[in-house]
């Protein structure tokens, strides 16, 4: 059988790349890190590490077997916390990812309420993209994730439980009022991640044009700090809007155009009494939001 603190070590030697790092990280010694790594070598009778200079790195099978480490020690932390907080919402803690435009505007008031109901339940926030935040959700690194998705958008994994918060408005920004798609088809585009350039095609598609991009950030702040300064125009949900207006930036709706946002949860229902409270508490601050600029 597996020994988990030795899975521990192979996880972090896949996320950390050094045997120096992985022994920070867990507070062991190096030679102390050898021996698990060696000694998970010998439980699986296959070699998991190849030396690389001075250090090591792993070889396809130590990847294959991080990979399922690191989902198994996510179900394992995932089980800690669901027990903890079967004990009672006065303890246990429950895990968040979510993007920055619903951070800097929902997340603060769902978690302050949820804190004020709960003061003893701990509250961890990752920030990144709904694909990343899907993953960590898939392998139990988290209990929530908050994605957006928009109607071109491929379907969610298996398992994934949808549930939904709010329709993020849409808006085209540029620097002068009244623009619509068909009026900027000559211009340069700044493009956002993955899943907004994807949509960002498909409507200029409709319109009967393919955008030229020039550039790509996932940074609001970047994105109109380019537009302000006449390098380019792009779109921008409401929420994000409310949080960064650069002077200078005009905005204009894009009809029928929505970032449709949700909170994720893995498996089959019901969920932990802590995610139910999270859910609750999100589905409590999303009413209270106007994603329209202000």
């Amino acid at each position: 059988m597996l020994d988990v603190t030795r899975l521990r070590v192979i996880d972090a030697l896949a996320r950390l790349g050094s045997v120096t790092a992985v022994a920070k990280e867990l507070h062991y010694t190096q030679p102390t890190v050898s021996h698990h790594l060696a000694r998970l070598e010998a439980e699986t009778g296959a070699q998991l590490l190849q030396r690389a200079g001075r250090g090591v790195r792993l070889t396809p099978a130590g990847r294959l077997l991080a990979s399922r480490a690191a989902e198994i020690l996510g179900r394992i932390d995932a089980a800690d916390a669901e027990l903890s907080a079967h004990v009672g919402l006065s303890a246990g803690r429950v895990r968040l990812a979510s993007f920055s435009s619903v951070i800097g505007s929902l997340i603060p008031r769902a978690v302050a309420a949820l804190a004020d109901q709960h003061p003893g339940l701990r509250i961890g926030l990752t920030d990144t993209q709904p694909p990343e935040a899907l993953e960590l959700l898939r392998t139990g690194a988290i209990d929530v994730a908050i994605i957006f998705r928009y109607d071109d958008t491929e379907p969610e994994p298996p398992n994934v439980r949808l549930h939904h918060l709010l329709d993020d408005p849409l808006y085209l920004l540029s620097t002068k009022p009244g623009q619509t798609l068909s009026s900027l088809r000559d211009a340069t585009w700044i493009a956002g991640c993955d899943r907004c350039r994807i949509h960002l095609l498909s409507i200029c598609a409709d319109e009967g044009f393919e955008p030229r991009i020039g550039y790509t950030s996932d940074d609001m702040v970047v994105m109109q700090a380019l537009v302000v300064a006449g390098l380019g125009v792009t779109t921008s949900p409401g929420l994000a809007l409310r949080a960064h207006r650069a002077d200078g930036i005009e905005a204009s709706e894009l009809p029928g155009s929505r970032q449709h946002i949700y909170a994720a949860t893995y498996g089959e229902p019901p969920d932990p009494p802590a995610t139910a409270a999270l859910l609750a508490a999100l589905a409590g601050a999303a009413a209270t939001i106007t994603p329209a600029p202000a």
